[in-house]
């Protein structure tokens, strides 16, 4: 069991974020932050499969464990992040337990799942670790994204399926699908989040969501929410550089319109 799996059983709230920026400069930055786990974004990031291992490489250089959420829950998208090493998989816009059931087995070898089997590849060593395939599905994490109404509806359904860890909640999908876009604060999404955490609960799985920034973070831990992303690396650039230039602005003489010295 990975240490993420660990930690989540032991009922850790873990906080990590995106990285969108398909830069391994930028993953060094967000691991030497100080979060408990990264995620390479592939569905909507600037990067594709090819940063993969850059950014995979720079993570386990500082010792935190990197996931991907890939573009689609075909089997051969997670199985080339998982042979490159990443530690879990994101899948988005799952929709039924069919769909949730399918994406999970991509997860595990066979007869578990469908995970195409080589040892030939990074995560087991180019085959010095061949060993570890006995124990390959205990490393893996499995998050499933929450972000329809039709995956709400059937909530109750997913949970009940063998191989996840986590369901995350995708907030603008599923505030768009309920028909209140962008407003978390509506009654409808809440009531949605409730349910979530509720299924979760009962399942014995962590309930994860992506949080704007630190203050929404505290309120979702509060809530009950134990993985929780803390918007992107692209995110907090430019959060960062406007509350720089907001406080140099503020705190600046006011200048002559004149043109001319005072």
């Amino acid at each position: 069991m990975t240490d993420l799996r660990r930690r989540l059983a032991a009922g850790h709230t873990l906080y990590g974020t995106f990285l969108g920026l398909g830069s391994a400069l930028a993953t060094e930055a967000c691991a030497l932050a100080g979060f408990d786990w990264l995620l390479v974004d592939l569905e909507h990031g600037g990067g594709d499969e090819s940063t993969v291992i850059h950014q995979q490489l720079t993570a386990e250089a500082h010792h935190v464990p990197l996931l991907v959420r890939v573009e689609s829950a075909d089997r051969i998208r997670a199985g080339r992040v998982l042979d490159m090493g990443a530690t879990g998989v994101m899948f988005p816009r799952l929709g039924t337990p069919a769909q949730v059931h399918q994406a999970v087995r991509h997860l595990r070898y066979p007869p578990l799942g469908d995970r195409g089997v080589s040892a030939h590849n990074r995560a087991y060593g180019f085959g010095a670790r061949a060993q570890d395939f006995d124990t390959a599905h205990q490393r893996i994490l499995s998050v499933v994204q929450i972000e329809s109404r039709q995956a709400l509806e059937s909530i109750e359904d997913i949970v009940a399926l063998d191989g996840i860890d986590v369901l995350f909640v995708g907030p603008r999908d599923l505030s768009y699908d309920l028909g209140v876009p962008g407003d978390t604060a509506a009654p409808v999404f809440q009531d949605a989040l409730a349910r979530i955490l509720a299924a979760a609960e009962s399942a014995g799985l962590a309930a994860g969501i992506l949080a704007p920034d630190a203050r929404a973070a505290r309120q979702y831990a509060a809530e009950g929410f134990r993985f929780i992303g803390i918007g992107s690396d692209s995110a907090m650039l430019l959060q960062a550089g406007r509350a720089a230039l907001d406080l140099v602005h503020a705190s600046s003489p006011t200048e002559s319109t004149s043109g001319l010295p005072s």
